[in-house]
């Protein structure tokens, strides 16, 4: 096993003393991403590993192909759509499953080189290790890896036409563009051991010497390459200790209604042209009294108001108490603009977040038939510098299809009464296939509680 760093002259010479690749230690990658915005999804990329494409050569595989297995042996065809780098696949949101594709490059030809086919086999794995071992090889796909995920190793086979390919290079490629180089044998097989957590992205090469024809060009032989990418290990069930503090301490900068004993307040509404206005309460523990029975407008009125005293209550407990949430980091992108994602285990939805200066920036989570995330625009500092939200934007996708369904646009103002921030408008405009919708509310003379 060959340990090595795979720098671009390497590259080079790999390249071209086998397949002549169009650009240097690129391959097509599929990975298959956590949860975050928008549900769970694959990317396909192409590039030197499972990470960012080249944005010169998004046209050149945008006709890349693409296969989900939820099931052993049943392939379901994903929608792919383009992006500036890279393609994109909506998947479900939860559950073991496999991702593979193919792609006919095209016909290479270049002076004094023997033209060629170049296709690419990109496939990803996630989940289970036992569900994920009992899903099947595509059998139109001509080159594939299939891994069998052990304890503290994946066993690796080639399939060259669904038969083992004995004497395949085995290429691995970790997240700092180092790996090993292995050789199957005469069954077709080879162990590896990855030796950190992390992504792994591997492919290994094979010439087919059949000429043909494509496009009206003609080909001496076809160069293939399949690749895998999976993360190891698959699944993991501890913590992360800095990301549990570095959620705790953005928790712990949110402004919140510390010995709330409940306000009262007079309250003026629009919701698309229709109002309301009247008196209003909202008890200690959070639930809203309107004189309004029956009323549309007030009943969003009273939603909206015990969703802010929901987010305002104080927590229950602290770290002292030795409680403390299961978060990990869910990929190894410490420089994403909103922070690096983390994953939270338990609770009632799936759920991850982004935590950004100290702030939850954004939050992902899924409802069953849809996705929602809510990214934070802009906060403010109350006059105990915690933070309070004034702007953010939820958006929601529909979870099996992973079409945007609407957009909410929030605008939060808060006024201050004694010790507490207290609504003072609140204003939620919602596009969608229908339109747009414009909802706002105002609160006046607020009068806080006195506790017993």
């Amino acid at each position: 096993m060959n340990r090595r760093v795979i720098h671009s002259i390497s590259a080079v010479v790999l390249l071209s003393s086998f397949a002549a690749a169009p650009v240097q230690a690129h391959f097509l990658f599929v990975r298959i991403l956590p949860p975050a915005e928008g549900g769970r999804a694959a990317e396909v990329y192409f590039s030197e590993k499972a990470d960012a494409g080249d944005p010169r050569y998004i046209d050149k595989v945008a006709s890349t192909q693409l296969w989900a297995q939820t099931e052993p042996g049943t392939f379901r065809p994903l929608a792919v759509a383009k992006g500036a780098d890279r393609l994109r696949a909506h998947l479900p949101i939860a559950g073991s499953l496999s991702v593979i594709g193919v792609l006919d490059y095209g016909v290479l030809a270049r002076p004094l080189q023997t033209p060629f086919l170049l296709r690419h086999y990109p496939k990803a794995v996630a989940g289970k290790p036992d569900e994920v071992n009992r899903l099947r090889p595509r059998s139109e796909t001509r080159l594939e890896i299939v891994p069998r995920f052990e304890d503290e190793r994946v066993l690796l086979t080639v399939l060259r036409d669904g038969r083992p390919l004995a004497g395949a290079t085995i290429h691995t490629v970790d997240v700092n563009l180092v790996g090993d180089e292995l050789k199957t044998d005469e069954h077709g097989q080879v162990a590896y051991t990855p030796p950190s957590t992390g992504v792994y992205s591997l492919y290994t090469p094979y010439v087919d010497k059949t000429p043909g024809e494509k496009d009206g060009k003609h080909y001496e032989e076809i160069r293939e390459f399949a690749t895998l990418a999976f993360t190891w290990p698959l699944v993991r069930t501890d913590a992360d200790a800095e990301a549990v503090k570095l959620f705790e301490d953005a928790l712990a900068t949110r402004a919140q209604w510390k010995d709330f004993h409940g306000i009262t307040a007079r309250v003026e509404a629009d919701v698309d042209g229709r109002t309301f206005s009247g008196p209003v309460t909202v008890a200690a523990d959070g639930s809203v009294e309107l004189d309004a029975e029956g009323e549309p407008v007030a009943e969003w009125v009273r939603d909206q108001l015990a969703s802010i005293a929901m987010h305002r209550a104080a927590a229950s407990g602290d770290a002292s108490s030795g409680s403390h949430p299961v978060l990990r980091f869910a990929d190894d992108d410490d420089d994403h603009p909103l922070g690096r994602l983390l994953e939270f285990d338990g609770g009632q939805f799936a759920s991850s977040y982004r935590v950004k200066d100290n702030q939850i920036a954004v939050v992902n989570r899924n409802f069953h038939e849809q996705d929602m995330t809510i990214t934070v625009l802009d906060n403010e500092r109350n006059a105990d510098g915690f933070y309070l939200p004034r702007s953010y934007t939820v958006q929601y996708w529909d979870a099996e299809t992973g079409r945007l369904a609407r957009v909410e646009s929030i605008q939060d103002r808060w006024q201050r009464v004694g010790n507490f921030d207290l609504p003072k408008s609140h204003t939620v405009t919602t596009a969608t296939d229908a339109g747009l919708s414009l909802r706002t509310f105002s609160l006046f003379g607020h009068k806080v509680g006195e506790g017993k």
